[in-house]
């Protein structure tokens, strides 16, 4: 039996994830709610869904819905989820979860206390050489650990009512991009000992760009650049004292990762597709519903938590 999805959005993103979804064997999208009940139909032909909703509570009320994909600008996710979760409804939501640390331990909290799936599309962490490097850094292959290198940027366009720049729509540079350096950190590192974040911020007040400086037990260091004003390399390089491994073209979605240890040549690991961690994080939604686990073991609210309470400092302490 198909799994079906309720997709609550119809942006880019709702639209690269729900055509997944409606291109998986396994899976349907049985409908679409927006705000706006056209663009909502018009989604729903496009993912050939039977449905279309003006509002996000008839969405996730819909019996054909099993798992509802929040794909809206986070700032509006928490109702939706928590719609969800009241419907009994498994969610998967886009990074960040929500935009405060407040928000998502609610949404943590609620979702441990009902029993109801709910996991973060970080889809990163679904991608294999990002896999690969973390288990390379359980292997102690690198040796002991010693800093990480990680920058995300590009210019965007300045638009005062743009999901990246108005606030009212959890815009800036550290909950749009941020949430990837940070995660990354996380994954490879642990819990940092300290941080430290500098910025500058827009003319409507959302951080642009900023440095994030975390340290780390035995005093191994990440550097982190995150700019919405210009583009960065996007790759991640991870030090030990044995050699190196380094994540590109773009570290979240990377497809090429190069491993050099102890001097010897470097081994290249590669991936032709940039968007199978999309496939794999909608897979890992299915596989915890047939096995009825509440919670992913790949990306544990746990995890998400912690990844917002760094980006809320940080938050604090670029705007003051």
């Amino acid at each position: 039996m198909s799994l079906g999805w309720g997709i609550a959005g119809t942006g880019r993103i709702a639209r690269s994830v729900g055509g997944i979804l409606a291109a998986h064997p396994d899976m349907t999208v049985a409908s679409v709610g927006s705000r706006d009940p056209a663009r909502a139909a018009a989604l729903a032909v496009e993912l050939g869904a039977a449905r279309s909703f003006g509002s996000y509570d008839e969405l996730v009320l819909d019996p054909a819905v099993q798992a509802v994909y929040v794909a809206t600008p986070h700032a509006q996710h928490a109702p939706i989820v928590e719609a969800a979760l009241a419907a009994g409804k498994a969610v998967l939501c886009e990074k960040p979860m929500t935009a405060s640390r407040a928000e998502t331990e609610r949404l943590v909290a609620l979702a441990q206390k009902s029993g109801v799936f709910l996991m973060e599309a970080m889809w990163m962490r679904f991608n294999p050489l990002v896999q690969q490097l973390a288990e390379l850094v359980g292997s102690g292959r690198l040796g002991e650990l010693r800093s990480l290198t990680a920058t995300f940027g590009f210019a965007a366009p300045y638009d005062a009512e743009g999901r990246l720049w108005n606030p009212e729509l959890g815009g800036g540079a550290l909950l749009d991009l941020g949430v990837y350096v940070v995660d990354l950190a996380r994954l490879l590192l642990g819990e940092p000992a300290t941080m430290q974040a500098t910025g500058t911020l827009a003319p409507t007040g959302v951080d642009a760009q900023a440095t994030l400086a975390l340290r780390f037990p035995g005093g191994v260091s990440a550097l982190l650049d995150i700019s919405l004003l210009a583009r960065l390399p996007g790759t991640a390089t991870l030090v030990g004292t044995r050699g190196f491994a380094e994540l590109s073209p773009t570290f979240h979605a990377p497809t090429r990762l190069v491993v050099e240890v102890d001097g010897r040549p470097a081994q290249e690991h590669r991936i032709p597709d940039r968007m199978v961690g999309f496939v794999r994080e909608v897979e890992d939604v299915a596989g915890c519903l047939a096995a009825g686990r509440p919670e992913s073991v790949v990306l544990p609210l746990a995890e998400t938590a912690a990844t917002m309470r760094l980006l809320d400092a940080a938050l604090q302490q670029v705007h003051g």
